[in-house]
């Protein structure tokens, strides 16, 4: 009788002075049970091609909103925006254990260097509450955009014009 430890999912993160994006890379994962305290995020789901079940208490480098924090299952992830309880400096890493760990990555599409984000100033917040409205609403709804206004016509049927 094989006794295995459920595995920590494949996660990439990235951050700003006041959130942490961070992306739990696992397929099909339905109804997954993710639980925010002040410095952990509990997760627990099975998905992947293999079906495979995960669980991972993630130990936070430092503090996090847990009212303000939310996540957002998807088909292909889950994604978890986590907001800082204290505005400031980037974290140095994710955990606390200043260990690496083959399974976390930065999320180099998300990343933002600390010196880069001065120059988005004082609207930040608005664009957290912006991103958490696209990404499906503040409350944690499971509210999809309509996709009904779009055309039906294939913008590959249009004529392209003459190269010169």
């Amino acid at each position: 009788m094989s006794c295995t430890q459920p595995l920590p999912p494949p996660v990439t993160w990235a951050q700003r002075k006041n959130i942490v994006f961070l992306t739990i890379c696992l397929e099909d994962c339905r109804s997954p049970i993710i639980k925010f305290e002040d410095d952990k995020i509990y997760f627990k789901g099975s998905g992947g091609t293999e079906k495979k079940d995960y669980e991972y208490t993630y130990d936070l480098y430092k503090e996090i909103d847990t009212e303000k924090s939310r996540s957002f299952p998807r088909d292909r992830n889950i994604e978890l925006i986590l907001v800082k309880k204290e505005e400031g400096p980037y974290w140095p890493h994710l955990l606390k254990q200043k260990v690496k760990q083959h399974w976390l990555k930065v999320d180099f599409s998300r990343w933002k260097d600390e010196d880069d984000s001065d120059d988005e100033g004082e609207g930040q917040n608005q664009d957290l509450e912006e991103m958490m409205r696209q990404m499906g609403g503040l409350g944690g709804g499971d509210s999809r955009p309509s996709l009904d206004d779009l055309e039906d016509e294939d913008s590959d049927d249009d004529d392209l014009p003459d190269l010169e």
